[in-house]
C-alpha cells in the first residue's frame, strides 16, 4: 500500500486543448500563486490539475489518455493528487466519475472557486489581470468573451462554455497594463466570437472600441484577433486596423465551408455569395491583411458537388493562411440529429484534398515574399534557427521565419528587421538587416 508523500505539495498544472484553456490554466496559476501555493506548467508536481478539451474526438482522446496516465501515476506513488478541469469534464463529468473513479474531483469551466478550494487556496476576486503566463515572454492569449451565442449545428462548445460573455473595457484595459509591465509585446485577442463582443454589457458591438483603448497601452506593439465569426462583422474593426499601427493585419475567421446548402445546414447565418461579399470588403479596406481561416470537411449531407465548391473556393481566394478539419459527429448539437453520411476515409481524403491546394498558395505567396524586408517578432531559438514571426502570422499556426543562429544573433522577445531570402510552404529564411 502507497503511502502519501509528506513533502510540502507542488501542484503541477497541465494543459490540454486551445488558446482559451491556456488562458484558463494562467488565470488558475495566478490565483494559486496568490494564495502562496506551490504552481508549475507541465513540470514535476504531486498534485495534478489536468484542464481538459472535449472539442472533437480526438482532442477528447487526448485528454481521456492523459487522465488515465496521472491516475496510473497516481496507483505507483509518483503522485498524490489528480484533479481534472476543463470542457472534457463539464460536458461529461457523470461519465468520468463512472469511468474513472480514481480521480480526486472533477470540476467544470465555471467552477474555478470550488476547485481552488480543493488546492487549499482562496479564490480572490480582486486579482482582475493577474495570470502566470506560459507563453514566450513576449506575447500572451488575450480572453476578451467566455461562452457563445452562436447557434451553429457541429458545435459543441456553447454546452460547455455557456452563453457569450463579454469581459468589461476597463478591466481588460487593466489586465493588458499587467502583461505589458510583465515584457509582453503582444496580446492575441481571443473569444468563441470576438466580433460579438460587447453585445451583452453596452448593447452593442464594442470590438472596435476595446481596440482603441488597448492601442494606448505603452509597450503593448502588436495586436493580433482570433476567432471572428463573419455574421454581423463590425466593420469599424476595419477602420481601427488601417488607422492604428498596433493593431496587426491579420484577421482568423473561421468560415468552415462555402457551400450555401451546407452553410444552411450548419446553421452560420449566411450564404456563397454574402461571405464572398465580406472579404472582397476586407480586401478592399484593407488589402495588406492576412487572412487566416478553418474548414470543416465531411460535415453530414456535404456531396461531391458541395466539396467541389468549396475547393474552387478556396482556389479563387487563396487565403494566406488556412486549416481544415474533418467533422467530429458530437453528441447534444443540433448536426447529431443528422446522418453521419461520409464516410471517415473520405472525410480524410477531403481535407487531405484542400490542405494540399492550400500548400501550393502558401508556396507561390512565399514566394513573393523574397527580397522583402519585414519587422520579425523573435519568440525562441530552436535548433541552430531563431524563430520569429511576421505581424501576418500568429503563434504555432502560421508560417515562421527562421534565421541562421550560427550566423546571426538575435534577441528572444524584441523586434528586429529581417529580409527574406528563401521560402517554402510553411516557413520563410531570413537574415537580420540594420
Amino acid at each position: 500500500m502507497r503511502t502519501k508523500s509528506r513533502k510540502k505539495n507542488k501542484i503541477n498544472v497541465i494543459t490540454l486543448g486551445c488558446s482559451k484553456n491556456v488562458y484558463d490554466s494562467e488565470v488558475l496559476m495566478g490565483q494559486l500563486r496568490a494564495s502562496g501555493k506551490d504552481v508549475v506548467h507541465e513540470e514535476e508536481g504531486n498534485v495534478v490539475v489536468i484542464n481538459t478539451c472535449g472539442f472533437i474526438d480526438n482532442a477528447k482522446e487526448e485528454s481521456v489518455n492523459t487522465i488515465l496516465d496521472f491516475v496510473d501515476r497516481k496507483s505507483r506513488g509518483e503522485v498524490d493528487q489528480v484533479f481534472v478541469s476543463g470542457c472534457l469534464s463539464e460536458r461529461y463529468k457523470p461519465d468520468l466519475k463512472k469511468e474513472i473513479p480514481d480521480v480526486d474531483q472533477y470540476f467544470g469551466t465555471t467552477e474555478l472557486p470550488s476547485l481552488l478550494k480543493a488546492l487549499g487556496a482562496d479564490y480572490k476576486h480582486e486579482l482582475i489581470g493577474e495570470r502566470v503566463t506560459t507563453t514566450p515572454k513576449n506575447y500572451a492569449y488575450f480572453k476578451i468573451a467566455e461562452g457563445c451565442d452562436r447557434p451553429c449545428s457541429f458545435c459543441a462548445i456553447p454546452l460547455m462554455r455557456g452563453g457569450h460573455k463579454s469581459t468589461p473595457i476597463e478591466h481588460l484595459v487593466i489586465e493588458a497594463e499587467k502583461l505589458a509591465a510583465s515584457g509582453v509585446k503582444e496580446l492575441i485577442l481571443i473569444a468563441q466570437d470576438l466580433t460579438y463582443y460587447g453585445l451583452d454589457l453596452y448593447k452593442k458591438r464594442r470590438l472596435a472600441d476595446l481596440l482603441k483603448e488597448l492601442v494606448k497601452v505603452d509597450g503593448i506593439e502588436w495586436i493580433r484577433m482570433h476567432y471572428a465569426f463573419p455574421t454581423g462583422f463590425p466593420m469599424d474593426v476595419l477602420d481601427v486596423m488601417k488607422q492604428e499601427p498596433k493593431v496587426c493585419n491579420y484577421l482568423d475567421i473561421p468560415l468552415q465551408h462555402i457551400s450555401t446548402p451546407v452553410l444552411k445546414s450548419m446553421r452560420r447565418g449566411t450564404t456563397f455569395e454574402k461571405t464572398n461579399a465580406l472579404l472582397a470588403r476586407f480586401r478592399e479596406s484593407v488589402p495588406q491583411m492576412a487572412i487566416r481561416t478553418t474548414l470543416i470537411v465531411g460535415y453530414p449531407g456535404e456531396t461531391e458537388e458541395d466539396f467541389e465548391i468549396l475547393k474552387q473556393w478556396v482556389k479563387d481566394q487563396r487565403f494566406e493562411r488556412m486549416g481544415c478539419f474533418t467533422y467530429s459527429h458530437e453528441e447534444n448539437t443540433h448536426a447529431y440529429q443528422l446522418e453521419d453520411d461520409v464516410p471517415a476515409e473520405v472525410k480524410q481524403e477531403r481535407a487531405n484534398e484542400i490542405m494540399e491546394i492550400q500548400s501550393q498558395i502558401s508556396w507561390e505567396l512565399n514566394q513573393q515574399k523574397i527580397g522583402q524586408q519585414y519587422q520579425v517578432m523573435i519568440d525562441r531559438k530552436r535548433g541552430n534557427y531563431f524563430v520569429g514571426r511576421t505581424e501576418y502570422d500568429s503563434p504555432d499556426v502560421d508560417n515562421e521565419v527562421l534565421i541562421d543562429a550560427g550566423a546571426h544573433y538575435c534577441s528572444v522577445g524584441e523586434f528586429v528587421m529581417v529580409e527574406i531570402t528563401d521560402a517554402e510552404d510553411f516557413d520563410l529564411y531570413g537574415v537580420p538587416v540594420a
